[in-house]
């Protein structure tokens, strides 16, 4: 279930549930229910992606990082599309009451919404990898990442939380997680460079080491841009600077370290970004 990306997903909720609950008063339900929903479709999408990577001959034994379970055969391709099925279901289960603790109904405009939004969610969380053309493989899932770890993810949590979206600014923070969630991304291709070379065109490979390197730069420099703006607009405390000297070690691995051996700062930025969201 690759439960060390699960940090990264909630960070965007958590930072949206927390700027709602500072001005509405919002349920702690609705909130446990944000994140539970937001869990299983971290979840749902790194068992797709899994599948996906393994049916398309994608993950070898050559792939660095973690092994996973087809790759270790714990599972087999049935037990896993079984599984991810059964977090379609709870995906469905746990948004839908998310939105009845939240509205009180699924028939009104506003709920209406949210169930759709939430059906794009379940279909771009599969469709990575899976499906007889996924996006991933297209060079596209670095787009797909910035919409829903960081506009839906923040956006929408503050949206469940709050019944409105009340300030452009809010778009920011949204888009200041929404580049570290890319940044997650990045990394992961530029460190299976090797191995996606045979099948998939990600930005990683497009741009080759090098400039991989310095958009992973970029992005979190746009990320933190964008999170100091929003304080800066809002007066917010700067308690949150303690987490850069993270980011900072994230960027010095990127740029001195290559293959395998990359996966160690993984954790840094996915971490980073959590404590990051926590402390905002």
């Amino acid at each position: 279930m690759r439960l060390r990306t699960l940090p990264l997903s909630l960070a965007g909720v958590i930072l949206g549930c927390k700027l709602a609950a500072q001005i509405w008063q919002v349920d702690g339900w609705v909130i446990a229910m944000v994140c539970l929903t937001t869990i299983f479709l971290q979840i749902l999408s790194n068992l797709s992606n899994e599948l996906g990577d393994v049916l398309r001959g994608t993950d070898t034994e050559e792939r660095q990082g973690p092994a996973y379970g087809l790759n270790s055969g714990v599972l087999s391709i049935p037990e896993m599309k079984r599984l991810i099925r059964a977090f379609v279901l709870l995906c469905c289960i746990s948004g839908l009451g998310m939105i009845l603790l939240s509205y009180g109904t699924l028939f009104c405009i506003p709920a209406i919404a949210l169930v759709l939004l939430g059906a794009c969610a379940i279909w771009a969380a599969m469709k990575y990898t899976l499906g007889k053309n996924p996006y991933g493989y297209r060079g596209w899932g670095d787009l797909f990442v910035f919409i829903f770890f960081g506009l839906v993810s923040v956006m929408g949590a503050y949206f469940v939380c709050s019944h409105r979206l009340d300030s452009w600014e809010l778009v920011l923070p949204a888009a200041g997680i929404g580049f570290f969630s890319v940044g997650v991304l990045n990394i992961n291709n530029i460190r299976d460079m090797k191995t996606d070379a045979a099948n998939r065109k990600t930005v990683a490979l497009r741009l080759g080491l090098r400039r991989a390197r310095i958009y992973q730069t970029l992005l979190l420099v746009l990320g933190w841009s964008a999170l100091v703006a929003f304080a800066i607009l809002r007066g917010r405390s700067w308690w949150f600077l303690c987490a850069l000297p993270l980011f900072i070690l994230h960027l010095r691995g990127v740029w001195t370290t290559t293959d395998g051996a990359l996966d160690r700062y993984f954790p840094l930025l996915v971490f980073g970004t959590f404590i990051l969201a926590v402390i905002y």
